[in-house]
C-alpha cells in the first residue's frame, strides 16, 4: 500500500547550516519511489513541489518533514522480503519439475508452479567447499581462494579479504538477521560469519526445518537470512546389504533394511523404473545406487515442505524468497569433481511471493557466482551499474605477514533478480566454470568456457590420469565397469577415456548435450577451437585466474 505523507517546508534561520536541507531532500528522493509519495508545501515561496531547493536559500524542516522522513525508512526496512537460501548437496536437475515423472519432489515441483524455474543453471565447480565459497561471495573460487576443500588435512581457505563482499555479512550489514544451519564447509569463520548457527535434533532435512522454527517466528523489526545446507543427498558411508549384486549400493544417507528416518515417510524406489542419464551405464549396479539416490532426493523434498509448512504457521510466507539449488551435480563419477554438464548443472528454483507471474520457465545462463549479487539486490544492498555492494565493508589483518589475498572491489556474477516472473534472457549467454582441487590428492585444473552453441574444456593437467574422490572410486556404479578393463563402456565414454582426457575437449552442446563428440582434433572445426580459447583466456583474466599463466609456458 502507498502512503501520501505531507510536510511543511519553513525559511531557515540564516545562521543555520545550508547543507542540511539538500542532503535530506536527496535522501527523500531515493526513498519515494520505492516506499510513497511525497508532498512538499513551500511556505518560503522559493521552489516548487518538483525543485531541489537552493543551498542558496535554506529553508528550515518541521517536525513533519523529519518524522515523515522517519516513517520513509521504517516503511522500506518493513518491506524487505525474509530471504532463504536452500542448498543441497549434489543434487543433479532431477525432479517433477525437470521433467523426471519417477522421482517425487512434490514441494519443489509446488515451489516451481508459484515461481521461477531456471533450466540452465550451473555451478561454477562440483566440488563442495570450493562452490558454497562461490555461492557466499560471488567471486569464482580461483579468486578468493578456496581451491578445494577446507575439512581436516585438506585445510583450503578464503581469503579474508572477501569479507568485504561476504553473503551473510553484508546483510548483516543491511540489517537483516542472520543464521546457517546444516553443511558449512567453508573457512574462515570471520569471512562467512552468521550471527546465528542453529542445530537441530536430527540431521536429515525435516528435522533441520524443525531447528529453524524458534529462529523463523521469533519477533523482530527485521528481516531474516537463512543459509539452509543440507547433508542429503550426499553419498554415505554404508552400502545396501539387502542387494543381490556383489558390487552393492551405496546408500546415500539412506537407512538400512528400508527404514525410516525419524519425522520422515520415506518414498522407496525400483531400481528397474528409474531413469538413467546417458553419461551413467544402464546397468542393474547403477539403477540400484540411481534408486537410493533418488530416496535421498525425495527426503530432502520433504524437508522443504516442512519448511515451508513453518514459514507459514508463523506468517511469513507471504514475504519470504526461497531460493532452492544444490551445490553441484549429483554425486556419481562422470558428474561430481568433473566439469561436465552434468557436474554443473544444478536445479534452481526461486519463489518471489510478489512475482506476478507464475510458473514462470527461464532459460538465461546463470551460475552460482550470481547468487550473492542476486540476493544483495534483493535486500537493497547492490549497485547494479557497479556490480558491487552499495557498501564495500572492512575487514581487519590479524597476523603479520598473513596473505590476506587481492582486495576484491566488485562481484564476478551480477544480478538475475530482474528476471524473476520473466521469460527474458538476453544478455545471459554464457557461463564460466573453473575447477582445480576437490580433495587435496586430486590436483587436476580445468577450465570452461560455455556458451548456447559451443563448450570449451581446457584440462591443464591432462597428462595426469584423472583422480577419483574417495567416494566415488568404490561407488558401485563405477567399480562394476573400471573392473571389466579400459575399453568397458561408463555412459557414452569407456573407462579409458574418462581417466586419461586431451588438453581439449570442444563440444556443440547443442547438438550433443551429451558430450560424447569432441571436435577438438577435428581440423574442420580448428577456428572454433582457436575462437573459444580466446574466450576462456579473457574470462580467465577478467575472474584474476593464476592459471592463466600457463598459456605462456609448459
Amino acid at each position: 500500500m502507498m502512503t501520501c505523507y505531507s510536510c511543511v517546508i519553513s525559511r531557515l534561520d540564516r545562521s543555520e547550516p545550508k547543507r542540511g536541507p539538500v542532503r535530506l531532500w536527496h535522501i527523500l528522493q531515493e526513498l519515494s519511489p520505492k516506499v510513497h509519495i511525497i508532498k512538499i508545501k513551500f511556505t518560503s515561496g522559493v521552489g516548487n513541489a518538483n525543485t531541489e531547493p537552493s543551498i542558496y536559500s535554506p529553508m528550515k524542516f518541521t517536525v513533519l518533514y523529519l518524522l515523515s522522513l522517519f516513517a520513509a525508512c521504517l516503511t522500506q526496512a518493513a518491506e524487505k522480503p525474509n530471504i532463504i537460501l536452500f542448498i543441497t548437496d549434489d543434487q543433479s536437475p532431477i525432479a517433477g519439475c525437470y521433467g523426471n515423472k519417477v522421482i517425487k519432489t512434490p514441494n519443489l515441483d509446488a515451489l516451481a508452479a508459484e515461481g521461477t524455474t531456471f533450466t540452465e543453471a550451473f555451478a561454477t565447480t562440483a566440488s563442495c567447499s570450493a562452490s558454497r565459497s562461490v555461492i557466499l561471495t560471488g567471486i569464482q573460487n580461483h579468486a578468493n581462494g578456496q581451491f578445494g576443500h577446507t575439512h581436516d588435512y585438506h585445510h583450503f581457505t578464503t581469503y579474508k579479504t572477501m569479507a568485504a563482499l561476504s553473503l551473510p555479512l553484508q546483510l548483516a550489514h543491511h540489517g537483516y538477521r542472520t543464521a546457517t544451519i546444516g553443511k558449512y564447509h567453508v573457512a574462515p569463520e570471520s569471512v562467512y560469519h552468521f550471527e546465528n548457527y542453529l542445530r537441530s535434533s536430527f540431521h536429515k532435512a525435516v528435522g533441520m526445518a524443525n531447528g529453524c522454527e524458534s529462529f523463523i517466528s521469533e519477533e523482530s523489526d527485521k528481516p531474516f537470512f537463512l543459509y539452509f545446507a543440507t547433508h542429503d543427498p550426499h553419498r554415505s558411508g554404508g552400502v545396501d546389504k539387502t542387494s543381490p549384486l556383489t558390487l552393492k549400493a551405496n546408500l546415500f544417507g539412506n537407512l538400512a533394511d528400508k527404514k525410516h528416518h525419524k519425522g520422515v515417510n520415506e518414498v522407496f524406489y525400483d531400481p528397474n523404473e528409474v531413469v538413467v542419464p546417458e553419461f551413467l551405464p544402464d546397468t542393474p549396479e547403477c539403477r540400484e545406487e540411481i534408486a537410493q539416490y533418488y530416496q535421498s532426493c525425495s527426503r530432502v523434498d520433504q524437508g522443504l515442505g516442512r519448511l515451508i509448512e513453518i514459514l507459514k504457521k508463523h506468517g511469513k510466507w507471504d514475504n519470504t524468497i526461497i531460493i532452492f539449488s544444490a551445490d553441484h551435480g549429483m554425486a556419481f563419477p562422470g558428474a561430481k569433481t568433473t566439469v561436465y554438464e552434468a557436474g554443473l548443472r544444478v536445479p534452481f528454483v526461486v519463489r518471489d511471493p510478489k512475482q506476478k507471474n507464475k510458473g514462470v520457465v527461464n532459460n538465461a545462463l546463470i551460475s552460482h557466482v550470481d547468487i550473492t549479487p542476486t540476493i544483495l539486490d534483493m535486500a537493497g544492498g547492490y549497485d547494479v551499474a557497479k556490480q558491487a555492494p552499495k557498501t564495500l565493508l572492512k575487514y581487519k589483518p590479524t597476523e603479520k605477514f598473513e596473505n590476506q589475498g587481492h582486495p576484491a572491489k566488485k562481484y564476478q556474477g551480477r544480478s538475475w533478480y530482474g528476471l524473476l516472473g520473466t521469460e527474458e534472457s538476453d544478455g545471459w549467454d554464457h557461463i564460466m566454470a573453473s575447477h582445480t582441487f576437490h580433495e587435496i590428492q586430486m590436483y587436476y585444473p580445468m577450465r570452461v568456457y560455455r556458451d548456447r552453441k559451443y563448450k570449451l574444456i581446457w584440462n591443464i593437467a591432462h597428462g595426469l590420469p584423472y583422480p577419483f574422490a574417495s567416494d566415488l572410486w568404490i561407488a558401485s556404479s563405477w567399480q562394476a565397469q573400471y573392473q571389466q578393463g579400459k575399453d568397458a563402456k561408463y555412459g557414452n565414454r569407456t573407462v579409458d577415456s574418462y581417466i586419461n582426457r586431451p588438453e581439449f575437449e570442444l563440444f556443440d552442446i547443442q547438438k550433443d548435450p551429451a558430450e560424447a563428440n569432441n571436435l577438438a582434433s577435428d581440423p574442420a572445426f580448428a577456428k572454433v577451437l582457436e575462437e573459444y580459447k580466446e574466450k576462456l583466456k579473457k574470462v580467465q583474466r577478467e575472474t584474476r585466474d593464476p592459471w592463466r599463466l600457463k598459456w605462456s609456458y609448459e
